[in-house]
């Protein structure tokens, strides 16, 4: 008995950890929108952030755009199946379960003014704009200029200086 309840202490703080560490990851993504300028064209409408595959941020970023927006636009969170409307998303977060196929997300949003965020070791350097990465034990990001560049966003001198510069 005493080792069931044990294992299952154990497994609570570990999810606990788990669900705070997304927490962390919609704070970073809600201060990438206020550090990153899109293009003045894309300001119409509202602000699309889109998961592709499951991850527990989505939830998080649904309770941040509930009380946020993104300068005066109403933020939405989309969850998406396929590749499919990828394009027409502001930001797009890959979940780590779902990058085996980084090449034709890359492909399907092409040139388009979307921040695609991954968090998977190695994917910034394979063209994500802001990847997620464990750095001494907390949350880190890399930021790709050259793919920041493709996508015609401008980062912030604050943010570049937060960044693992790729």
């Amino acid at each position: 008995m005493r080792r069931l309840f044990f294992l299952l202490s154990l497994l609570s703080i570990n999810f606990v950890g788990f669900a705070q560490n997304y927490q962390l990851h919609a704070v970073y993504i809600y201060s990438f929108i206020r550090y990153v300028q899109w293009p003045s064209s894309t300001e119409e409408g509202d602000f699309v952030i889109g998961i592709v595959g499951d991850s527990p941020i989505m939830a998080e970023l649904e309770r941040m755009a509930a009380a946020k927006k993104a300068g005066t636009r109403d933020i939405q969170v989309k969850k998406y199946t396929n590749l499919n409307g990828l394009d027409n998303a502001d930001i797009v977060f890959i979940s780590k379960d779902y990058t085996d196929d980084i090449s034709g997300i890359l492909n399907k949003i092409g040139s388009a003014h979307t921040l695609l965020i991954t968090e998977k070791e190695g994917l910034g350097v394979q063209g994500s704009n802001i990847n997620f990465v464990k750095k001494n034990g907390k949350l880190a990001f890399e930021l790709n200029r050259s793919a920041m560049d493709r996508a015609d966003l401008k980062v912030s001198s604050e943010l570049t200086r937060l960044a693992i510069l790729i």
